[in-house]
């Protein structure tokens, strides 16, 4: 199975959680290589998932 950026993206934040700027750093790096409607994808999968304190855009 072939698995799309994006999802491997959240599978690396998800594993980097602990760390929160770690996550921000992987984020922002994942922001640079997707498409606009991925970005904007990955900004409310991080919202749902890091709550208030997740990175900011």
């Amino acid at each position: 199975m072939k698995t799309s950026f994006l999802e491997y993206t959240k599978l690396i934040l998800e594993k980097v959680s602990f760390n929160p700027s770690l996550f921000k750093k992987e984020f922002q790096k994942a922001q640079a290589l997707l498409n606009r409607s991925e970005r904007h994808e990955l900004r409310l999968w991080a919202k749902k998932h890091r709550g208030p304190d997740g990175p900011k855009q």
